[in-house]
């Protein structure tokens, strides 16, 4: 049997707002855009290239408790230079090393082994992960 995570609920306090961020500035797709009267709207997006989606819903008591979405990127340069064009306020790009989190790329340039962070209005936290292998499904 196949698992497949297709989609991620995150609280936000203002989903106009949210919404023009992952959309407008971290280059996500607009997928579903849906109102059921004054009090409920859902908002789905995908970041390009992605099979799991996010959910953006009014949530204001939990809006930013959302930690450590990843995002894989082929080459985090290029990716970090993009948020940054965009107007997103990305983390310089980081590895772990012996003693914790070490400023600048790995060295080996390892898959998994760099990352930079951003958050979204509310909070809400992002990593970006330089994988540049594809991984095979079994």
């Amino acid at each position: 049997m196949e698992w497949k995570l297709e989609l991620v609920v995150v609280p936000v306090s203002d989903v106009d707002r949210a919404k023009s961020f992952y959309s407008e500035q971290a280059g996500f797709v607009v997928d579903v855009d849906h109102s059921a009267g004054e009090d409920f709207r859902v908002v789905q997006m995908t970041p390009p290239g992605s099979a799991c989606s996010i959910t953006i819903m009014k949530n204001k008591e939990s809006a930013g408790d959302v930690q450590g979405l990843h995002l894989v990127v082929s080459d985090i340069d290029a990716a970090r230079a993009e948020l940054i064009e965009r107007g997103v306020d990305a983390s310089d790009i980081f590895h772990f090393g012996e003693g914790g989190q070490t400023p600048g790329p790995d060295p080996e340039r390892r898959d998994h082994g760099s990352f930079l962070s951003f958050s979204d209005p509310d909070g809400n936290g992002w990593m970006v992960q330089e994988v540049k292998q594809t991984r095979v499904q079994a």
